[in-house]
């Protein structure tokens, strides 16, 4: 073999080398960059799922209130029935 075709050989090799350290090193990111998406949609679910239970909360709370009101009214209501009379 001359020593042409030898190195041509050899920069293949190199050049292949290079290659399957390249396509490893996206391999390992891909896996890295699945792992930190199954994360991120693990903290989206539990946020949401936060945020679902402050929504009710609200509600639940606006719902007290509009009744606070309504018997505050009530109560002034009959107050002024008694100052009147």
């Amino acid at each position: 073999m001359s020593s042409a075709n030898q190195s041509m050989y050899e920069d293949d090799a190199v050049t292949f080398d290079n290659l399957e350290e390249r396509v490893l090193k996206v391999v390992e990111l891909v896996n890295s960059l699945r792992k930190e998406k199954e994360a991120l949609a693990s903290e989206l679910a539990a946020a949401k799922a936060e945020a679902q239970r402050y929504h009710q909360e609200l509600e639940a709370l606006r719902s007290e209130r509009k009744q606070v009101r309504t018997r505050i009214e009530k109560l002034l209501g009959q107050m002024d029935l008694l100052s009147n009379q």
